[in-house]
């Protein structure tokens, strides 16, 4: 888990060094450090818990740390749908932010597409409203993260985008 959280963490940094919004790129900082010191304190106390052994009060510590951090992460997720929304500047030739820069490409071109379907293919009301219930709901980051599958050892250090991998196929 707590290495899990220095990808994000990594992920975040990235995102907020070529995003084109100020504001975007300032709450995407923000979240990444929360992550960061969360996946810190997740850290020291899984290590003393290992030390002290089974007991209520260091299990209860550290699920809560552990819930902790996935709510980081989720916020982490969200300021990044919001970069990428505003818009990323040309990553430089680094292989792992061109990987980034295109897995957010990606799921940018899905939201769109998501959202053109919509409202060619949308149900309305009697008063033109679209309606709401049965709408499949929008892309996010955290549901493409969640779809990828299971972690390997596996997987290429550094796969090529263009052949459908990405950096969250590595590391989530």
């Amino acid at each position: 888990m707590v290495s899990d959280g220095q990808v994000v963490v990594k992920f975040g940094n990235i995102l907020a060094k070529h995003c084109m919004d100020q504001r975007c790129s300032t709450e995407l900082l923000s979240a990444t450090e929360h992550t960061q010191s969360i996946s810190s304190q997740l850290a020291i106390v899984a290590r003393v818990k290992a030390v002290t052994g089974e007991s209520k009060a260091s299990s209860e510590l550290l699920l809560s740390n552990v819930q902790n951090l996935n709510q980081a992460v989720q916020h982490v997720l969200r300021a990044a749908e919001a970069a990428c929304v505003k818009g990323l500047g040309q990553p430089p030739a680094d292989p792992e932010e061109e990987e980034i820069a295109a897995f957010c490409q990606q799921w940018r071109k899905n939201l769109t597409e998501h959202r053109t379907k919509e409202v060619l293919n949308s149900n309305r009301d009697e008063l033109g409203l679209r309606k709401t219930q049965g709408v499949k709901a929008e892309p996010t980051l955290m549901s493409l993260v969640q779809e990828q599958p299971s972690w390997s050892s596996n997987i290429p250090k550094h796969p090529n985008p263009r052949k459908g991998h990405t950096v969250i196929d590595r590391h989530l």
